[in-house]
């Protein structure tokens, strides 16, 4: 069954509750960072503003106590960030209301989910209180859709109406392209620090892919197999995965030589080395020359590209090469790409290529899960009460 879109619905003059995921990161000046989620949230908030919309919007953001206020976790710069860019007036509210006054040109914004008791919870009284707000409720946050969270899946079961946002449908398009009929050669980039988290998406990805290229921590854990890696990042506990991996299929690319540093810091001196030179003391940091050329000329006769992690430490200047080239070859591809992931999106804001990346996921742990094949709660239960929002609305379009 497919899931009800935003546009299947007529909205106008209908209160909708849009949750978004507006959980980007903030510095400790109160700044934002990187603010690709909320760029990725505007079409759905812009929708319903064309088509005359009473909007309600919330996410969550960070960490915080259920129960306990803490302004560092505040949607407060996100309200104001959005409403510079909407240029509508954006009042945020700290509690919920039972009676919530819309003025003109005004959009409502509830703080943080996570403040509410029984949110991660999925607490039935709260799932009742935010349907109770609104005609129509609008999931657009595809980054926590694997999470049965009272704003993510609770609610679907008591809204009038449920329907998927732009960017949800968006989300579910691109990466359906990659796993029901892509074109090959398939390659899958997969980084990060640990293979024991991504083992299953490894597994799932060598199926599917020409070739499985690994980055920083998984791949220091292949080179452990049969090197001395010195102090780099590595699972010594996920040895025995990595074999099973490599032994099971022939398709992984695992890097030659790379580029060491002494000490985890921006300033450490740098050498480049073949695999089979690491010293005690070195940690691999980057992916070297003779690999980028390797993994280059792959992505190059690929058609289908999907990446989810950095190949090195980007954040230090000195070993972003790898990671900057990988991103500037993927950008300049006439392949499929889709892109997903924390560290991913930063390297992508970092490099600039917002607009070069075919699509770009928002999705960290939802994203994985899908690569995985796991069904995600928020777009099942979609699935399930669409069929009883269409026989029982007058408000879908027919």
């Amino acid at each position: 069954m497919s899931i009800l879109s935003i546009l299947d619905i007529n909205i106008t003059n209908k209160i909708l509750f849009i949750r978004s995921d507006l959980n980007v990161p903030i510095n400790s000046e109160g700044n934002i960072i990187s603010d690709i989620r909320i760029r990725l949230s505007l079409p759905t908030i812009k929708y319903a503003i064309s088509k005359g919309a009473k909007i309600i919007i919330t996410s969550h953001l960070g960490r915080p106590i259920e129960g306990v206020y803490n302004h560092i976790f505040s949607l407060k710069k996100i309200s104001q960030y959005l409403e510079n860019i909407l240029n509508y007036k954006i009042s945020l509210k700290k509690n919920l209301l039972n009676n919530l006054n819309f003025k003109k040109n005004e959009i409502i914004m509830l703080e943080n989910v996570r403040f509410n008791i029984g949110e991660k919870h999925n607490d039935k009284e709260l799932s009742k209180k935010y349907a109770s707000l609104c005609d129509i409720f609008v999931m657009d946050a595809f980054a926590t859709a694997h999470r049965k969270h009272s704003s993510t899946y609770g609610i679907i079961k008591y809204a009038n109406i449920s329907c998927a946002g732009l960017l949800l449908i968006n989300e579910l398009n691109n990466l359906n392209k990659i796993f029901k009929k892509p074109k090959h050669p398939i390659v899958s980039i997969v980084g990060g620090s640990k293979i024991s988290t991504k083992f299953n998406v490894l597994n799932k990805l060598a199926k599917l892919s020409d070739k499985i290229i690994v980055g920083g921590g998984i791949a220091n854990t292949f080179l452990a197999i049969d090197n001395n890696i010195g102090k780099s990042l590595y699972e010594p506990k996920s040895l025995n995965l990595a074999k099973k991996l490599k032994e099971k299929y022939n398709n992984f690319i695992i890097p030659i030589d790379c580029k060491v540093g002494i000490s985890f810091s921006k300033n450490t001196s740098v050498k480049t080395k073949k695999i089979n030179n690491i010293l005690s003391n070195d940690r691999i940091m980057d992916i070297g020359k003779n690999t980028i050329k390797i993994i280059i000329d792959i992505l190059n006769k690929a058609k289908t590209i999907l990446w989810n992690g950095p190949l090195g430490v980007f954040e230090f200047t000195k070993f972003s090469e790898g990671t900057k080239i990988i991103a500037y070859t993927i950008a300049n591809s006439n392949a499929f790409s889709i892109a997903g992931g924390g560290d991913t999106l930063a390297a992508i804001e970092l490099f600039n290529l917002f607009n070069k990346i075919s699509y770009i996921s928002t999705g960290g742990g939802s994203f994985l899960n899908f690569v995985e094949g796991k069904k995600l709660p928020s777009i099942s239960i979609l699935k399930k009460y669409n069929s009883i929002n269409i026989i029982n609305s007058d408000n879908i379009k027919k």
